[in-house]
């Protein structure tokens, strides 16, 4: 490769990273241009009203993680608007909630200014100049964005803003039409001139504040007060690779790094089958469930991990000595992701996301906000519990993993609880089982949930008679229900067919 490999989820954001390369850019420039243009590109999945988490590796030191995931506000407004609405993805449908008592305090704009200060090569401008063109200008409707938005259609057209973003002549704009957002282009300016400030401290936080008041929990010191954490990646060890991904307070590659533990400590990594593969995910469900119990208990999940603990669990895999799991069904994820690697061995793996979003806008800014308070699988003690300011808990699971210090995989998924399935399976299948990377990411994939195994075409559950108490709903075809994966190595490039996703090696 001459500048690098790309993953994201539009072709906006591909041309975009292709050109911070040509410009001097390095991976950390690419992959934060590349976010700010799926801000238009991929309206539906994120947004700067949302959260995310980058883990990166510049220039072969240690894994850094950028934490920017929602806050919830430290406030109680008894006259919140908060309700539900549902989603149908044909073999299963699930609700969540809107509104703007869903908002929770947005995080992407404060982590991805920081991490380019303190990674990028090129100025702020340039990196904002692609997003600030397609927001402008605007983008071509593709087929996998049409698509996700008539899932979420009736948030999109929940107040005016939406509809004037999303109509017009008063029908729903549809594949081939041309998206754009005029006033996002003009906040992109205005963050190009006056920085994260103006969103959280400046003229912006005011109008925010403002905006939201008399109906959301949001209060202008949360704003004010917004931090970015900077974390240790979470590291765990399989065959002769060392990976890393997001700790806690993150609940998804505490998760994900348990499943892998419990397949190397009952020596089944290397001989897995389906069999093994869903009750490793029934076990780490578990595990799930019984340590999310204290809302005021930040890192309580971490607590799988400690050897005792885990030691309980893994004897329950090997014994198969287990009750079934009682989680409920996640949401529906929209979430988006991006992996890049650059040939001097920059890497960087982000995911960001705005939930399904809760249907108010900050007209001016043309940005929609988040519906993080209104998402069940980030609220697992019930909405509106919280009592102190704290991260929302998330399933994001951005990773990296090397083999003697070289970066070998670079990955992540949207999905919601499909995220830690659907990378754990893509990893398997490339390392594991040496599967191309395309075939790791299109090979069809099953996930767990409470006692529903759901699964893709070409999967055969028939002679698994251990299965069987298991509801067994079958996709007739490959679905965004189980996630998105995009990911890169020095070879490969690859975007998620599912998600309409695309890759590059450039």
């Amino acid at each position: 490769m001459k500048y690098g490999a790309i993953a994201t989820g539009s072709n906006e954001s591909l041309d975009t990273a292709k050109h911070i390369f040509k410009e001097g850019g390095n991976a950390f420039d690419a992959a934060i241009g590349a976010v700010f243009t799926s801000m238009t590109s991929e309206f539906a999945l994120t947004s700067a009203g949302g959260g995310g988490v980058l883990l990166g590796i510049n220039n072969n030191s240690n894994p850094i993680l950028y934490d920017f995931f929602v806050n919830c506000p430290n406030f109680n407004n008894q006259n919140a608007n908060f309700k539900k609405i549902s989603v149908n993805f044909g073999k299963t449908k699930q609700d969540f909630f809107i509104g703007e008592g869903s908002i929770a305090i947005p995080g992407n704009i404060a982590g991805l200014l920081k991490a380019h200060y303190e990674n990028g090569v090129l100025p702020l401008s340039t990196i904002l100049e692609p997003a600030i063109h397609y927001a402008k200008n605007g983008v071509t409707i593709s087929s996998y964005q049409s698509y996700i938005n008539s899932l979420v259609k009736p948030i999109l057209l929940l107040t005016k803003d939406g509809k004037n973003l999303f109509t017009k002549n008063n029908v729903f704009l549809k594949e081939g039409d041309n998206f754009s957002n005029k006033n996002f282009s003009d906040f992109l300016n205005q963050i190009n001139r006056y920085g994260a400030d103006f969103f959280y401290n400046g003229d912006g936080a005011d109008l925010i504040y403002n905006t939201f008041k008399s109906k959301s929990y949001i209060n202008i010191d949360d704003l004010n007060n917004y931090k970015v954490i900077k974390r240790r990646p979470l590291s765990f060890k399989f065959k002769n690779y060392q990976a890393y991904t997001n700790p806690a307070p993150s609940y998804g590659g505490t998760l994900i790094a348990f499943l892998f533990h419990l397949l190397n400590a009952s020596k089944k990594i290397d001989n897995l089958n389906i069999v093994d593969l869903v009750k490793a995910m029934e076990i780490t469900s578990i595990a799930r469930s019984k340590f999310t119990t204290n809302p005021q208990d930040e890192f309580e999940i971490s607590k799988i991990l400690n050897d005792e603990i885990f030691d309980n669990f893994l004897n329950q895999f090997i014994n198969n000595d287990f009750s079934q799991n009682q989680n409920k069904l996640s949401g529906f994820g929209s979430t988006t992701h991006i992996s890049v690697l650059d040939v001097e061995g920059n890497a960087v793996s982000i995911t960001t996301t705005n939930g399904e979003g809760s249907g108010h806008f900050i007209s001016e800014f043309g940005i929609m906000m988040n519906n993080m308070l209104g998402e069940e699988d980030l609220n697992p003690f019930g909405f509106h519990k919280w009592k102190s300011i704290r991260r929302l808990p998330s399933m994001i699971s951005p990773i990296i993993i090397n083999k003697n210090n070289i970066p070998k995989l670079i990955l992540g998924s949207g999905g919601s609880n499909r995220i830690r399935s659907a990378n754990i399976q893509v990893i398997i299948n490339h390392l594991i089982k040496g599967m191309s990377l395309k075939e790791s990411i299109e090979n069809p994939r099953l996930h767990l949930e409470d006692n529903n195994l759901f699964y893709e075409p070409n999967i055969d559950l028939k002679n698994y008679n251990s299965l069987a108490n298991y509801n067994k709903i079958n996709f007739d075809q490959k679905n965004v229900f189980f996630g998105g994966v995009n990911a890169v190595n020095t070879n490969e490039a690859v975007g998620d067919s599912r998600r309409g996703c695309v890759g590059e090696i450039f």
